[in-house]
């Protein structure tokens, strides 16, 4: 925590906060005259100015340029403060009394972030490009390409941070509660019972002294389920607000397991660097994050296996999907536990119905082939602290040409995205951190694999089967917005970034880039002329569509910026966006 890494920090996050606020239309930069790339924001009162140059690309995005922001008031420069940009800029923010403490905190500890991932060494592009799966999820720098405040992580101390948060690379060992069978509930998918999970997951040894420690209380371990607990989460939570449950036994905390962990990028998944063959661990963590206290609901866990199952068994009989080698990470198996005065009190949704639940994932590593690796989609994205584009790396590193690169790309990712849209009426949430990339030896994209299904899955159809357990993932959303996912999800939220990333690097222009998309697009459309009348009605070559905003959201209500029962309801819209496919329309 030094000034000259919290300037540069300052500096990168005003550079974001510029860029994707503009993108939403809460800012409207004005050009300078006479100059070109050259713009100015100006603060509620008028008497403070931002000045910056920036480039312009498809989809309104702006590419600032982070050592030209200046800060004036009164003809002084003044030096940057991303806390005092937030403030001079309130009301055009539109944040509220409650609000703007809680999200200038969460600014600060993005900031710390920041500052962190600065002092400490990292990998460059180039590194990266040819680095192992973790070290690749560790090396992230920068979390979610939209949100400004990203990495809040508020609950954290500076030690915990330090022993937590993904970059940090620090390894984790869970803590294992025995919850009563009588207020629990575990669901597992099919072949997978309780007695093998846990078989599978926990050495002899490891069950041998939990057994002894309930013996030596008394209890018997069989009338009990293994929950598997982040650390924070019983130090700060379940110790004290499950206080009475833990003195009547209901929950005994059996200590630390043997294995080591490493946190995810979504920060409360472990994957497990002991024995990355078992499955990845979902916890819940109740730290405010970008939006949410990340909790998981006992209730809503329950369905979370019977949802993959359905979904792995639906891309296991379509042919297109198989044959792109579409990938689905199933959550195997859920245990929630039931919180029985919290549940007589707190509403649905309540935070305090999601502190003590987890989730098992499969592992990606089982599924490698010969000369296969893996990285998060995210990955893309990434640009080291020198400007030095991961995926530029990646295309370099491949030998293709770097339209070559995007087809094989999109052959794995975009088309699973579009038949599981068009053809079963399913969308995901494919942003870079829920997919990962199965790539070859020389950083060529081979095919994908999806994760976090059950929780951010939804079937837009009211005639699609479903199994009685899945029902909860369908959604009623008007026609006309169907296709926001995939210009929302896909082309905004991602493509917007990754095509700008190239282009800055001088790897591929974007026209290039988004004639590319349109070409594969157009090719998988013309591979299912049955599906015809739902290109059309969904069009992804319409002139514009709407832009959603998810700063808005999170600027709006940093507690919970989205109701999960009706995501649809809760979008935040901004005008429209022209969308670069228009060009291409044939």
């Amino acid at each position: 925590m030094t000034p000259e890494h919290w300037e540069h920090a300052t500096r990168l996050l005003i550079r974001k906060a510029l860029a994707e606020f503009a993108h939403e239309r809460l800012l409207s930069p004005e050009p300078a005259p006479d100059t070109q790339g050259t713009y100015t924001v100006r603060s509620d009162d008028g008497a403070t100015s931002y000045r910056f140059t920036a480039r312009r690309f498809a989809l309104d995005h702006w590419q600032v340029e982070p050592g030209s922001i200046t800060r004036h008031r009164d003809g002084a420069r003044l030096p940057l403060d991303a806390l005092a940009f937030v403030t001079e800029l309130r009301g055009t923010l539109g944040l509220g009394e409650a609000v703007l403490p809680v999200y200038l905190e969460e600014i600060s500890s993005t900031l710390a972030g920041t500052a962190y991932k600065l002092a400490r060494p990292s990998p460059d592009a180039a590194e990266l490009a040819a680095a192992d799966f973790q070290t690749i999820e560790t090396g992230m720098t920068e979390g979610h390409p939209c949100f400004v405040a990203n990495n809040g992580r508020l609950g954290f101390d500076s030690a915990e941070y330090r022993a937590y948060a993904p970059e940090a690379a620090a390894p984790v060992r869970l803590i294992w509660i025995a919850a009563h069978r009588d207020h629990t509930t575990f669901t597992s998918g099919a072949g997978l019972g309780y007695d093998r999970l846990v078989l599978s997951e926990l050495s002899a040894p490891v069950l041998r002294r939990f057994a002894a420690t309930m013996t030596a209380r008394g209890l018997d371990l069989d009338d009990y389920c293994l929950i598997p607990v982040h650390p924070w989460q019983w130090w700060h939570k379940l110790s004290v607000t499950f206080a009475a449950d833990i003195a009547r036994r209901r929950l005994v905390c059996l200590g630390y397991g043997d294995d080591d962990h490493l946190a995810q990028q979504s920060i409360r998944t472990f994957f497990n660097s002991s024995n990355p063959c078992k499955h990845y661990v979902k916890t819940a963590l109740s730290v405010l994050n970008m939006g949410f206290a990340r909790g998981l609901s006992a209730a809503s866990m329950k369905a979370t296996p019977a949802i993959n199952d359905w979904l792995a068994d639906l891309v296991a009989r379509d042919e297109v999907l198989r044959r792109t080698g579409l990938g689905i990470l199933r959550e195997r198996a859920a245990v929630g536990y039931h919180p029985e005065a919290y549940e007589a009190a707190a509403p649905a949704g309540s935070p305090y119905l999601k502190m003590l639940a987890a989730l098992w994932r499969e592992s990606p590593v089982p599924s490698l082939r010969p000369g296969e690796r893996l990285s998060t989609m995210a990955a893309l994205l990434h640009t080291d602290w020198r400007g030095h584009s991961l995926a530029a790396a990646l295309v370099e590193r491949s030998g293709l040409a770097p339209a070559d690169w995007l087809r094989r790309y999109l052959d794995a990712y975009l088309t699973p995205v579009l038949h599981c849209f068009y053809a079963h009426d399913l969308v995901l949430m494919p942003h870079g951190e829920n997919v990962i990339l199965v790539l070859d030896e020389r950083g060529t994209p081979r095919r994908a694999l999806f994760k976090d299904l059950a929780e951010e899955v939804a079937v837009l159809s009211a005639d699609a089967e479903l199994p009685p357990e899945a029902e909860r993932i369908r959604a009623d959303v008007p026609e006309d917005m169907k296709v926001l996912s995939l210009f929302t999800d896909v082309f905004d939220c991602f493509f917007r970034f990754l095509s700008a990333t190239l282009a800055t690097a001088g790897t591929l222009d974007e026209d290039t880039f988004w004639s590319t998309v349109a070409d594969h697009i157009t090719a998988y459309q013309k591979s299912a002329p049955q599906l015809a009348e739902r290109f059309a009605r969904h069009d992804l070559f319409a002139e514009d569509f709407a832009l959603s905003c998810l700063n808005r959201l999170q600027l709006r209500d940093n507690q919970q910026m989205v109701d999960l029962q009706d995501p649809a309801g809760a979008l935040r819209l901004a005008g429209t966006l022209r969308n670069p496919l228009a060009a291409y329309a044939r």
